[in-house]
């Protein structure tokens, strides 16, 4: 019998510009250091949306808090928690 082993597709190169356009488009507005939570302000609906470093999956080559600044653009993502509306993944481009 053959062996019908395939082997799975490359992963997608991450080339930042298409990559991005998976998630919402925000700029980081606080970041407070001590706590390692921050908030995200949405590019289209101005909404400021909580995160907090624990508890926020990285995609993309820069994953570390320390890699956050104010004023940064990102892409993200959000989850319903029991607090309301929170950023559940965040995108640091190239």
């Amino acid at each position: 019998m053959a062996d019908q082993t395939t082997n799975p597709a490359p992963p997608e190169p991450l080339d930042s510009d298409r990559f991005i356009d998976r998630f919402y488009r925000g700029a980081i507005v606080k970041l407070r250091r001590g706590t390692r939570t921050g908030i995200i302000r949405s590019a289209t609906t101005r909404r400021d949306i909580p995160f907090d470093f624990q508890h926020v999956r990285f995609v993309g080559t820069k994953q570390r808090f320390e890699d956050l600044r104010e004023n940064m653009a990102v892409g993200y993502d959000v989850s319903w928690t029991a607090k309301g509306l929170c950023v559940s993944v965040i995108f640091i481009p190239e």
